[in-house]
Order: C-alpha cells, then sequence, then structure tokens
C-alpha cells in the first residue's frame, strides 16, 4: 500500500462551510491538507508552497475553477488538480480535462471517491517526478562523460 503522509493537498473552494469541513475530514484520515476561498489565493498559495494535489470548485467569484487551472499549469506545472464542483457540465468537464486537470468529480460525492481520485493523481505526479528525476541525472551524466572525453 502506497504511502501518502508526504502529499500535500490544497482545496479551493468559496463555500467556507463546505471547504472546512473536507479539510477536517481530510485530516482526520491523516492527509496533510490547506485551504483557501478563490483562484486568486491558490495562486499566492502556490507562491509560497508547494501543493502536490490541488481539489478545485469550478464555479467561484473573481476567478473561476477553468481559469485558476490554466494559472496553476503556469506557475507550478507539477501541481496535479481534482474538479470538483456542484455546477459543472459535461462541456465544463471536457474544458477543465484539456486545460490539464487530472480528473473531474460532481458534488456532491463520497468522501473515499475524492480521496481515491486524489491518490491516484498523487501517483500520476510522483511517477513524473521521478521520470524526471531519472532524466536529469542521465543528462548529468551525459555532460560528465563528454567533458571527460577532451
Amino acid at each position: 500500500m502506497e504511502n501518502y503522509s508526504d502529499m500535500k493537498i490544497l482545496l479551493v473552494d468559496d463555500e467556507e462551510r463546505f471547504r472546512k469541513t473536507l479539510n477536517k475530514r481530510l485530516r482526520e484520515k491523516g492527509f496533510d491538507a490547506a485551504d483557501v476561498e478563490s483562484g486568486i489565493k491558490a495562486l499566492e498559495y502556490l507562491k509560497k508552497s508547494s501543493v502536490d494535489v490541488m481539489v478545485l470548485d469550478i464555479k467561484m467569484p473573481e476567478m473561476d475553477g477553468i481559469e485558476t487551472l490554466l494559472n496553476v499549469k503556469k506557475v507550478s506545472p507539477g501541481t496535479e488538480v481534482v474538479l470538483l464542483t456542484g455546477h459543472g457540465t459535461v462541456d465544463t468537464a471536457i474544458q477543465g480535462m484539456r486545460a490539464g486537470a487530472h480528473d473531474y468529480l460532481m458534488k456532491p460525492c463520497e468522501i473515499e471517491l475524492l480521496i481515491d481520485k486524489i491518490e491516484r493523481a498523487y501517483d500520476v505526479k510522483k511517477e513524473r517526478d521521478e521520470r524526471i528525476k531519472k532524466a536529469e541525472e542521465r543528462s548529468r551524466l551525459d555532460k560528465l562523460e563528454k567533458a571527460v572525453r577532451f
């Protein structure tokens, strides 16, 4: 069984009661979760802290979830995003997936289903990070080999 104790989760939702309750439930299950109330706050948070998986509402004032997602991919391309909304449509799901979302869920959803999606997103991130690390090591070795030949 995979250990998710080092995973950082950020919940982004303008519905305070929902966001705080979800954060509490994730923490009770042993996850390291933080929460913010808007896309703008999420982007500010990403400038100060690393996030492995973001759970992002789509319909929010000021900056909606799709616009937030597009900006998250610019600021922190390694962060996986799970869209979670009560106002979604098939069109917003497609738009979100094309914008780089890992997955898409409709509210209400069971906490175990959300956790499964979060863990799958984290697994994708960890696997990609490992491939990048190996490619960087290979690149350094290639440069070292070229330097030794001269």
